[in-house]
């Protein structure tokens, strides 16, 4: 079907950035996927589970080159998403097929993956809004001692500098940059849990040593870049109150954003500010 035939949502054709769409797209995630694999496969042989390095070597060599069409239609007989890609995976790792996924359940890799996912853009969105930072900060210095009239309740009132003014909105943005770098460094993964959170599948891989599910716990969140940054309790999936930390420093910045693109509507109508026109080359 052509795709101009089919719903495409705005916020991924015209407004998000090249890198923000792959980092929320099917590729980024499947191939996440496999990293956790490999990561939980490591890990596992380390603390002396029946895994060669043969195996992991052979993971390794296939995170990048996903059978789609496997897993496609392995889905369709199974309707299941994560058991279709372990299939896939396996097909193209004879040798390790028999410890992909050991263990694990499927918000090992749903979960760990939206939480690595979400991270990475709050990342790429700091570059951003360092970017605007910084080209607010110049804008502010460039009038400074630009006269303007300031206005309360929309009266006109004291004089003020376009400089001044454009530090509110800069001072807007850094609160949210603190916010930012406080919830991107605060994300905490799933880690190795169980179908409800108890561990006992990986208890019963480990004979009832308790130390070494834990180490597992540890080493995992590790090799992915989260070191000792992992829910030590969860159920079956990491809690959702960590959603909510990200949803409010969005939010922040939007509203931020809205303030600041609201002032300059205003002073467009009054005439002070006048939208941008290219310049004639």
């Amino acid at each position: 079907m052509d795709d101009r035939c089919l719903y495409i949502s705005p916020l991924t054709k015209r407004y998000a950035s090249k890198e923000m769409s792959y980092l929320f797209s099917d590729e980024k995630k499947f191939k996440t996927w496999r990293k956790l694999w490999v990561a939980l496969a490591q890990a596992e042989k380390e603390l002396g589970l029946s895994i060669t390095q043969e195996q992991i070597d052979e993971l390794k060599a296939n995170i990048e080159n996903i059978n789609y069409e496997v897993a496609e239609q392995k889905e369709r007989e199974t309707r299941h998403d994560v058991m279709s890609h372990v299939y896939a995976y396996g097909e193209q790792c004879p040798k390790a097929k028999p410890i992909i996924h050991l263990g694990a359940t499927s918000c090992y890799i749903g979960d760990n993956t939206d939480v690595i996912i979400i991270k990475e853009s709050l990342e790429l969105l700091r570059k951003k809004l360092i970017s605007c930072i910084k080209n607010l900060k110049e804008f502010a210095l460039k009038y400074k001692d630009l006269p303007t009239l300031s206005y309360t309740h929309l009266q006109p009132a004291q004089l003020s500098t376009v400089g001044k003014r454009a530090c509110l909105w800069l001072q807007d943005l850094l609160m949210d940059l603190e916010q930012l770098e406080y919830c991107i460094e605060n994300l905490k993964l799933l880690g190795v849990k169980g179908t409800t959170g108890t561990q006992a599948s990986f208890l019963k891989l480990f004979n009832g040593d308790h130390n070494k599910v834990k180490q597992l716990d540890e080493m995992v969140c590790n090799i992915l870049g989260f070191e000792n940054k992992y829910f030590r309790v969860t159920g079956q999936t990491y809690p959702r109150k960590q959603d909510t930390l990200v949803l409010n420093v969005l939010s922040s910045i939007a509203q931020s954003a809205y303030k600041f693109s609201n002032d300059i509507r205003i002073l467009q109508s009054f005439k002070e500010i006048e939208e941008p026109f290219e310049k004639v080359r």
